[in-house]
């Protein structure tokens, strides 16, 4: 949707709370549905409250993100434990590669729903069609 005065005129979501609910897996509006119905498959939308996720864009941005932090994590530990101990390159392979796996297995669903919250919360992508999921038809709340 872009942005018109009908789309400033929506109130403003809280940003930090949409952006921890979606690192939970959480629906950003309600904070208790989930938000994927896979490891990084979007649920179409909210099983408590209804709300929309079909037409959210993460696309690659979280591949990149957790590129990024696990880079910086791993990078500077491995140049650390090469200058200090120069272990041999069997055991860094051992010990880096497996941690930089599992680091990013483990980012990897958090920050894709904080990309999809921070999308959720600044009405991109089609998230700011209506004031809030409250006002979609068929929804208790």
């Amino acid at each position: 949707m872009p942005w018109t005065d009908e789309t400033e005129a929506l109130p403003p979501r809280d940003t930090w709370t949409s952006l921890t609910r979606g690192f939970r897996g959480r629906c950003p509006h309600c904070g208790e549905g989930k938000l994927f119905r896979s490891f990084l498959k979007v649920a179409d939308r909210c099983a408590v409250c209804g709300e929309d996720f079909s037409h959210q864009r993460a696309d690659d941005f979280p591949a990149y993100i957790v590129i990024l932090v696990v880079g910086h994590l791993v990078v500077p530990l491995a140049l650390v434990v090469e200058t200090e101990y120069s272990p041999p390159y069997a055991l860094q392979l051992a010990v880096w590669l497996p941690l930089a796996l599992v680091l990013s297995l483990a980012l990897l669903q958090p920050v894709k729903g904080a990309i999809v919250a921070l999308q959720w919360a600044l009405r991109m992508h089609g998230f700011g069609t209506v004031a809030d999921a409250d006002a979609l038809p068929g929804s208790d709340r």
